[in-house]
């Protein structure tokens, strides 16, 4: 039976804070800070327990290998003769964004009747230019089925940021919708990450219906702001597309199309003068899990920080005393990534499929969540310091906590000889 899967990014042994990402703002004022790898991956798990006592289904990606030998090779260099900043862009765990890993068209909205996923090429951010083939591998191993069709990256130039840049629409996960692929023209002195010319090499490759695509410009006040990708600001499930009032260049022609395309739609906008740009971003209020639950009710999973602000937290209680669509709040603790800039929605990748035609090591419960926190506590490094991505003793412990996950999980054919 079609439903949908969150497939979240555990995060990886080698997190840290080196600020790599330009134009977001909380991984650049924090970058320098001491990481801790251990209690951010125990935050990810915790999460993922949450949303399996909410009657979700979870799935994982794995942490890539790190540091990445195999990138620096093609530029002629070594892990140990490679300046700090590319040692630092080797070292990177930013996959465990799994929001960012691929863009999704499910079943019903394809013409050949499979569910589509094509790989981000991130090639705007050079340490996450070089996940797109760790990823490909992954996600042809977990959708080998042949219900799925994984694609390769769009080539360079065209920066492509995967599902942080796609909603969906629908009236339930199982029937046909529409896609909304939102793209960045300008960002003020930050980059648009997500081009138009990538958006619609994927909705070809995905074989959509052009009737039922949708291209939006993302506002370039937003990007500007700090909303590096459309999740930051907008974010789509089932009947339902929340979103900031400045989300989007043109917010009334936006609002038009998606109505004449589905009228069943619910808009539900967030006014700039009860939440700014600014109290949106630092909260991630819109990067956030919006789910279906068991009772066909919906929820928003929104981090700490969400309920830490005011302006934030006193629109959230006022949707929830009307008779809005969305009408349960679930708060989780993700500082660690939140400190990197990614919130719950950057941590996981949807999937609307059968669960069954999924390869089952990629899928998990209780039980297998356990294990994965044992392998955690035992192996992830408490704490990485910026001097500490040089020290050899720290590159042999992310190895090998890697490979003992890996193991654990009997997924083996992502270990590197």
């Amino acid at each position: 039976m079609i439903c949908e899967i969150n497939f979240d990014g555990i995060i990886g042994p080698s997190h840290n804070y080196a600020g790599l990402s330009h134009g977001n703002l909380a991984a650049t004022r924090n970058a320098g800070a001491t990481a801790y790898p251990r209690r951010a991956a125990l935050e990810g798990i915790a999460k993922m327990r949450a949303n399996l006592a909410l009657g979700l289904t979870q799935g994982i990606l794995l942490p890539h290998d790190r540091p990445n030998r195999r990138w620096l090779a093609t530029l002629s260099t070594t892990y140990e003769n490679a300046d700090p900043v590319l040692q630092a862009q080797a070292m990177s765990a930013s996959a465990m964004w799994a929001a960012n890993a691929a863009t999704v068209s499910p079943a019903p909205d394809t013409q050949d009747g499979r569910c589509h996923l094509t790989v981000a090429n991130l090639v705007t951010m050079p340490h996450r230019s070089h996940e797109a083939t760790e990823t490909l591998r992954q996600l042809r191993l977990a959708f080998a089925d042949p219900a799925f069709a994984v694609h390769d990256a769009i080539p360079a130039p065209f920066g492509d940021e995967g599902a942080a840049n796609h909603m969906r629409l629908c009236e339930r996960h199982d029937q046909p919708g529409i896609e909304l692929f939102v793209y960045g023209v300008s960002g003020g002195g930050f980059p648009a990450r997500q081009r138009l010319e990538a958006s619609a090499a994927a909705a070809r490759a995905h074989a959509l219906n052009p009737a039922h695509t949708l291209f939006i410009e993302q506002a370039p006040e937003a990007i500007a702001a700090g909303a590096f990708h459309n999740d930051v600001v907008a974010v789509a499930n089932e009947r339902v597309l929340f979103t900031h009032e400045r989300a989007f260049a043109d917010r009334d022609s936006t609002y038009a199309a998606i109505r004449a395309r589905a009228p069943w739609a619910e808009i539900v906008e967030v006014p700039v003068d009860a939440v700014s740009l600014a109290d949106a971003i630092v909260s991630y209020l819109f990067n956030a899990q919006l789910v279906t639950l068991p009772d066909a009710t919906m929820a928003l999973i929104v981090p700490q920080e969400a309920r830490e602000n005011a302006a934030v937290w006193r629109w959230l209680q006022a949707m929830l005393a009307g008779n809005g669509p969305i009408r349960r709040v679930e708060v989780v603790d993700v500082r660690q990534s939140m400190a990197n800039g990614g919130g719950p929605a950057c941590l996981r990748l949807r999937v609307v499929a059968d669960p069954a035609r999924v390869d089952p090591r990629f899928l998990v419960d209780e039980a297998r969540l356990d294990r994965i926190a044992e392998v955690i506590e035992r192996h992830w490094p408490d704490a990485i310091a910026p001097a500490d991505i040089a020290n050899p003793e720290l590159l042999a412990r992310v190895g090998a906590a890697r490979t003992a996950l890996l193991k654990t999980l009997e997924i083996v054919e992502l270990i590197y000889n």
